[in-house]
């Protein structure tokens, strides 16, 4: 969903009706809608957020059958910074009853994602591509992630290396007499 709503969204369930673009109907809801929980960590920290979400379906009103729509469910999930009160929107197709913090959680994970697309431009040129078919462009997108990930697990073995090779930190308490002798030598 955004701004511009083509065409309206129809969302309902037995006892809620919503017509309209996505921030008419939160605008609707009540303040203790919102819940605070956790997009997962990042580099601060936790990455709070106010979430909302609202279940809904494809179908118009007089089609609706719960027969239709079985044990998963379509959804608008929505995200409030705390900080500014930003909105941002997701469709989510998740089974009935997911609790809000796992999709919060999933959510967040995104941030991961994006994080790797962006290392993968920077550095191994996933979006450097002149690519004039389709079979071109799948060749330099599977190359480049094939890198990707390589150096990923390169690096991740390294660190771990790194870690074993350091030795533990010991701290050699002296005596007040060896310490004069270490003073007096210098």
């Amino acid at each position: 969903l955004s701004k511009q709503a083509r065409p309206p969204h129809y969302s309902w369930r037995p006892d809620v009706m919503w017509v309209g673009e996505a921030r008419e109907i939160i605008s609707t809801l009540p303040d203790e809608a919102w819940v605070r929980c956790s997009a997962g960590h990042g580099t601060k920290g936790e990455r709070w957020y106010d979430w909302l979400y609202c279940p809904m379906a494809d179908l118009h009103a007089s089609e609706y059958a719960d027969t239709l729509t079985g044990t998963w469910t379509r959804g608008l999930l929505v995200r409030r910074n705390p900080a500014d009160g930003d909105l941002r929107y997701f469709i989510t197709w998740c089974p009935q009853g997911t609790p809000l913090e796992t999709l919060a959680r999933v959510e967040g994970a995104r941030w991961r994602i994006e994080e790797g697309f962006e290392t993968a431009k920077n550095e191994f040129g996933l979006d450097h591509n002149e690519t004039r078919s389709w079979h071109g462009w799948h060749r330099h997108v599977s190359l480049v992630m094939l890198a990707h990930a390589m150096m990923a697990a390169v690096r991740s073995q390294a660190n771990v290396l790194a870690l074993k090779k350091r030795p533990l930190p010991t701290r050699k308490s002296l005596s007040s007499g060896q310490f004069r002798k270490s003073v007096a030598s210098s």
